[in-house]
């Protein structure tokens, strides 16, 4: 059995892929973590209101048992 040649030189990656590279790691930094204004948890990363998911949910419960309410009264 023959054994394989080993290259005599490292293999060099190209420098400008090395580069786009590098600035593609540099705009994947991690965003700051915003506070909920109600409970201090981490915010939902979708929320505009800065509320964690629980107290989002809580407040869509909220407001879906207030327009009950209101129906009933009518």
């Amino acid at each position: 059995m023959k054994r394989k040649s080993v290259p005599a030189e490292p293999v060099i990656v190209d420098k400008d892929l090395l580069e786009k590279a590098k600035l593609a790691l540099k705009g994947e930094q991690v965003r700051p973590v915003l506070r909920c204004v109600i409970c201090d948890a981490d915010s939902a990363p979708n929320s505009t209101e800065q509320l964690c998911w629980v107290c989002r949910r809580l407040k869509i419960s909220a407001w879906r048992e207030n327009e009950q309410q209101i129906t009933a009264q009518e």
